[in-house]
């Protein structure tokens, strides 16, 4: 493990853009016209870090509502607009990528349509070239690990060698169950709060961190226990 990480990969909704209040917003507001009221808290619950088929498939099972076809692209685009209104990048970002000299990319549970708007919107297209993967290209989305296999996969990556950067408890599961190292990131607006940081140990985050610029020294750190067994 003396080279780890050989690949950080990077979720991109609350870890690279502040983005979960905003998407969970837009999907209560669409739910809401379907007849069915949600709390920001059970959104959270339900929906968070999902890909749109397992929103589909969680909804249908946890709600016992199928949804109308064409549901997902339009809160594609109400999403969209919302974040073209409102969207920022998560601070420190860049900085702390500046410090790293490790590969990194971008593997999200969002479509690619929204993936790429949220990266152009706050101008960080530019530090993932070539190197961003959606659920959509696989066949089973968070907490399934075939999203991160993918994207370790197409990079020529061992997962034992990838940390993964993730702000809810399917992405940290997912992540473990690819073989991977994960960290939670509590930056986002969403996450705030002792229970959502326990809900990410749980899951099996390895560190809890709320300032993207603590990320190099944290790597550090891991790799050295790594090291050392």
């Amino acid at each position: 493990m003396s080279a780890w990480p050989g690949l950080v990969i990077f979720d991109c909704d609350g870890v690279l853009v502040d983005s979960e209040a905003l998407a969970l917003g837009c999907a209560r507001r669409a739910f809401s016209e379907l007849g069915v009221e949600l709390s920001a808290e059970r959104a959270r619950d339900l929906f968070l870090g999902l890909s749109q088929p397992a929103m589909r498939a969680t909804t249908r099972a946890r709600l016992g509502l199928e949804l109308p076809e064409g549901f997902e692209s339009s809160l594609t685009r109400l999403t969209v607009e919302a974040f073209e209104r409102e969207l920022k990048g998560v601070e420190g970002l860049r900085e702390a990528l500046e410090e790293l000299d490790i590969p990194v990319c971008v593997a999200s549970s969002s479509p690619p349509e929204r993936i790429r708007a949220s990266l152009n919107i706050v101008g960080y297209a530019d530090l993932f070239p070539g190197a961003v993967f959606s659920a959509s290209e696989v066949a089973r989305g968070k907490p399934a690990p075939d999203l991160f296999l993918h994207a370790a996969g197409r990079l020529g990556i061992a997962p034992a060698e990838c940390l993964v950067i993730e702000d809810s408890a399917p992405g940290v599961e997912a992540a473990q169950r690819a073989g991977m190292v994960a960290f939670g990131f509590t930056g986002g607006a969403h996450a705030a709060g002792e229970r959502y940081r326990e809900r990410l140990r749980e899951a099996g985050a390895r560190t809890i961190f709320d300032d993207m610029r603590e990320l190099p020294l944290l790597i550090e750190t891991v790799r050295q226990a790594l090291q050392h067994g």
